[in-house]
């Protein structure tokens, strides 16, 4: 749910933003009509696909319209957020919990991106052209080997490990693993890898990011 919006969005939106926006709609719809189907099994995949749907919305927003604007990333990225914090304690709550943890995920990586400079190469690189962009993204993942960038970004990845970890234990705590932390962990956890995934293929083949 995380690593699929990703690859499959990026490169929609980049050809049709307008139908990859439109597409939030049926994500949603889906995610509503199993909540409110009769079985109960399909509640939290429902939930789960509600919270997709506010993530979705987000990024099809920003990349497809505003992609160079980078200060504007998070704001819209948590068009869904009033929503999200008031479902947390209602049927809604597994797909809140992605959704923030989603969100979470995406301020460590612009908190870095200020913290290392990456963020004033980001108008160059999303306004290159599909055979420069990828010689950008190169220049930029080297700096990031630097001693101080690099530093950050290890420390940035082990407080969201320990972030992840803590939600794991009070997932534990019960009679039975409370499904939202579990939920919020995976979700925040898998995002530090397809940072991870993007920055290695910066490195080794920018083409590859040059989907983003």
């Amino acid at each position: 749910m995380v690593v699929l919006p990703v690859f499959l969005q990026a490169p929609w939106v980049h050809l049709h933003p307008f139908s990859a926006c439109l597409f939030t709609s049926i994500i949603l719809g889906i995610g509503i009509y199993l909540v409110e189907s009769k079985h109960q099994r399909w509640g939290n995949p429902g939930s789960l696909l509600v919270g997709v749907s506010g993530s979705w919305l987000g990024g099809c927003l920003f990349w497809g319209w505003l992609r160079g604007h980078p200060l504007l990333h998070l704001p819209v990225e948590a068009i869904a957020l009033p929503l999200a914090l008031g479902g947390l304690n209602t049927r809604w709550r597994i797909g809140s919990s992605f959704y923030l943890a989603c969100l979470l995920g995406t301020a460590f990586t612009d908190l870095m991106m200020v913290i290392t400079g990456v963020m004033h190469s980001w108008p160059v690189v999303v306004k290159a052209s599909m055979q420069e962009a990828p010689t950008v993204l190169h220049k930029t993942a080297i700096e990031l080997l630097h001693p101080i960038p690099f530093g950050c970004l290890i420390a940035a990845g082990a407080i969201i490990l320990l972030l992840a970890r803590e939600m794991n234990k009070k997932a534990a705590l019960g009679h039975s693993p409370n499904q939202t932390w579990l939920v919020a962990s995976a979700a925040l956890t898998t995002t530090l890898w397809i940072d991870g995934l993007f920055f290695l293929s910066a490195l080794f083949q920018p083409k590859l990011s040059g989907l983003i």
